[in-house]
């Protein structure tokens, strides 16, 4: 499978960088200038992303007094998830990777997209912010690969299904429909539904929509947006099924290579960063959803007896993909506790 044979070689990749190397940690000191790659466009208005990045490219410079300077490069300039990764773990730089770029090193982050894990914003960032489970991931990262897990950055509100087939306002109307899946995870969820998913890049996510390799998929309002996608999508269904989030991660060697006070001002850059970008992703979500109404979407709003069916269908099946997927029972108990719902332990 194709996301196997990447962790493979991510691991492989991780065990030599972890070997160590004296001279990149060396190279690193001397860096005053650090890439930050990420995916979508440079566009504030359109990627909550990029806003958290502009936002901390500013701080990074203000806080450390000119001491570490960082250079953006936006639209996968620097490669795909994996690629990045890969950089990441044998360079002294930053990435925002999704799902997709920390699973083949961790494929306990899986856990986290539990489907219906939070009710809203706050339960969300408490459980990353506060929670054991995160507390673990972050550490099983930094070991396997070397690098250090710095912000879980919000990409734009909680997910919601596209497709420009039918209304879908329950899971009996996926029925017979194709995806576009961001990782395995979201193939699984989107099969309990009674629809098939493909993996499919972020770059090309808007090119298999219009040509019907796929008909629908998953994404925050604000995706759905800086891809476009409202031209050849239809219908937008706000079942906020997951969290939608990325992940601030850099490469330990550096920053353990800074002195004290420059990694503490760094890390201080990122908490303030993070939450500036918080503050405007929360505060942009109502308006992105009337402005792809506008452009002609129409809004699916599912009720509480629809959103349950989803929920009663959705959680069980992904518990059981992780679960053959091979994620060991403690992480999922581990998640489930931070965010109250232990009756799915049952």
């Amino acid at each position: 499978m194709m996301f196997d044979a990447s962790r493979k070689s991510i691991k492989t990749l991780a065990t030599a960088c972890l070997v160590g190397s004296t001279m990149m940690a060396t190279q690193a000191m001397a860096q005053t200038t650090i890439n930050l790659g990420y995916n979508g466009a440079p566009d504030p208005d359109k990627n909550a992303v990029h806003v958290f990045a502009t936002n901390l490219q500013s701080l990074v410079e203000e806080k450390t007094n000119g001491e570490i300077q960082l250079r953006l490069y936006p639209n996968s300039m620097l490669g795909e998830e994996q690629e990045r990764m890969e950089q990441t773990m044998s360079s002294p730089m930053l990435n925002i990777a999704s799902f997709a770029g920390v699973s083949p090193i961790a494929d306990e982050i899986f856990v986290s997209a539990i489907p219906f894990l939070f009710d809203d914003f706050d339960a969300a960032r408490d459980f990353f912010d506060e929670g054991s489970y995160w507390q673990e991931v972050e550490k099983v990262v930094k070991e396997r690969s070397g690098i250090d897990m710095l912000a879980v950055v919000e990409e734009g509100g909680f997910l919601a299904f596209t497709n420009n087939k039918t209304p879908i306002s329950h899971p009996d109307d996926f029925a017979g429909l194709r995806f576009r899946a961001m990782d395995p995870s979201q193939v699984a969820l989107y099969e309990a539904f009674g629809a098939s998913g493909t993996p499919i890049p972020w770059t090309e996510v808007y090119m298999a929509l219009r040509t019907g390799v796929a008909d629908g998929q998953m994404n925050p309002p604000m995706y759905i947006i800086l891809g476009s996608l409202h031209e050849v999508q239809t219908y937008l269904t706000l079942a906020n099924i997951q969290y939608s989030n990325q992940f601030l991660v850099g490469n330990g060697q550096m920053i353990e290579s800074w002195e004290e006070e420059t990694r503490n001002a760094f890390l201080e850059a990122v908490a303030e960063a993070n939450q500036q970008a918080r503050e405007h992703n929360e505060a942009q979500v109502e308006e992105r959803i009337a402005y792809l109404e506008a452009q002609g979407m129409e809004v699916i709003r599912p009720s509480e007896e629809e959103l349950l069916a989803f929920r009663e269908i959705g959680q069980p099946a992904y518990l059981e993909w992780l679960s053959e997927r091979g994620i060991d029972q403690h992480w999922i108990a581990l998640a489930l506790e931070d965010a109250g719902q232990e009756e799915l332990l049952d």
